[in-house]
């Protein structure tokens, strides 16, 4: 008797926990809702219920407008999308997406996905297949539009796969934005200050929040993200992919591998694809050396692997050993006519011309004609490594490689502003020096 007494209260106690475990998700579900609500103007409305089976997670419909061109407020909680799906129209129709609060994603069949931010819009044509749904870390609101077409209907499909959810950080790329929202190619506006471009350009990199006022030095991280996202960020017409690949190269250029971790994972939020961004790693081998270039491309390949991206990577080598000194030949006298002959004469044994060759074949012919980074984009790369190097002669001359490439002065100097953070005022200003005296050669 007394055994069955025990047993029934270890399962009434199970049963409670049970509750109270369930009570509490419940809790923290609707505080999340609660707070989310607080974030946008529109409300969030009801469950669902009606195409529940279409989502995977809880989403929110609230229609705001039934009148002229009606539309709703869809809130997904996060982690939550809808199934793939079809807008079907024989003469227009489609779909227009306007975010309003929070962070998601959409995504056409066969492209790579587009992050969602506040005053992102999304038009989607007739006959497209697509889904779109919330980041796993935040909630996300969106009015959506349908456009009038002939013979309308909406076509559900499969749903979006956990695999596929978990690729989406890996393949991110920027949205095509309406004028006045924040584009790939615009970290700044007007009407905004330092503060509020440091926030917007934060969230968009690392999908957290800047200037939050917490850990050990909350006032030297003030100073920092200030400087780095909301004064550097504005200096200069570079893409935040641009800005991203010359600070992961610059990082792993310093062997500061912590912060070349974080920042990989925002280059890939930007839009850098895997290929690229591991070329830039592989960029830096005859700057810096092997050893260093393999603890940079481990850490980035901790980020690939953290986000389900498959390795290795597609090959991206374009020469054979039969190839490879005449292609990095025609590169280097593009780029550089007359090489380091006149550096390289005169040296003991006469091994000089072992350098000659090595710099032709391996870094010209091996390196600089890989794919995934073009060579306009391999030269900027490439000042901003010797930027940080300080290496003085090498940026003189690199200055007309760059120019060769089409890279313009003002390109250049953006360029080692942005490495300006990480090497320091010294370093930078050194480089910065050698771009005006060639400049105003």
């Amino acid at each position: 008797m007394k055994k069955i007494l025990f047993l029934l209260l270890v399962a009434t106690m199970t049963n409670i926990q049970g509750i109270m475990a369930q009570e509490k998700i419940t809790e923290t579900v609707t505080d999340g809702k609660a707070a989310f609500q607080q974030e946008m103007i529109f409300p969030i409305g009801e469950p669902n219920t009606a195409y529940a089976k279409y989502f995977i997670g809880n989403s929110y419909l609230a229609p705001i407008s039934k009148e002229q061109i009606p539309f709703n407020n869809v809130t997904f909680e996060p982690g939550c999308r809808n199934n793939w799906h079809i807008h079907r129209a024989t003469k227009g129709g489609g779909q227009m997406l306007v975010c309003v609060a929070g962070k998601g994603w959409y995504q056409e069949e066969g492209k790579p996905a587009v992050q969602m931010l506040p005053g992102d819009v999304i038009h989607i044509p007739a006959n497209v297949k697509h889904w779109h749904g919330a980041a796993t870390d935040s909630w996300f609101a969106h009015l959506a539009f349908e456009v009038p077409g002939e013979n309308t209907s909406n076509e559900w499909l499969e749903p979006v796969t956990d695999e596929e959810y978990r690729r989406l950080m890996s393949i991110v790329a920027p949205v095509v934005l309406t004028e006045g929202s924040l584009g790939a190619t615009a970290q700044t506006k007007d009407n905004m200050n330092r503060i509020e471009v440091c926030k917007q350009n934060y969230h968009t990199l690392f999908g957290g929040e800047a200037l939050t006022g917490q850990g050990t030095d909350p006032e030297m991280m003030d100073i920092l993200q200030k400087f780095i996202f909301g004064e550097v960020f504005q200096t200069g017409d570079l893409t935040m992919r641009q800005r991203e690949m010359i600070t992961c190269i610059t990082l792993a250029t310093m062997q500061t591998l912590p912060q070349l971790k974080a920042h990989a994972g925002a280059a890939l939020n930007v839009g850098v694809t895997p290929e690229e961004l591991r070329e830039v790693m592989y960029l830096t081998a005859p700057f810096i050396g092997f050893p260093k270039m393999l603890n940079a491309v481990a850490t980035v390949n901790e980020v690939f692997k953290e986000r389900g991206i498959s390795l290795p990577l597609e090959k991206q080598g374009t020469v054979t050993e039969e190839t490879r000194h005449e292609t990095g030949k025609a590169i280097q006298d593009k780029q550089y006519p007359g090489g380091v002959s006149f550096v390289m004469s005169g040296m003991p044994g006469d091994m000089g011309k072992n350098v000659e060759q090595f710099l032709t074949d391996y870094f010209f012919g091996e390196i600089y004609s890989r794919g995934a980074l073009d060579l306009q984009t391999r030269e900027l790369l490439g000042y901003c490594v010797l930027a940080t190097l300080e290496a003085e002669s090498q940026l003189h001359s690199h200055y007309h490689g760059n120019i060769n490439a089409g890279n313009s002065p003002e390109t250049l100097t953006a360029a080692v502003i942005q490495c300006l953070p990480y090497i320091g005022f010294p370093a930078a200003i050194k480089a910065l020096r050698i771009i005006k005296q060639e400049y105003n050669k």
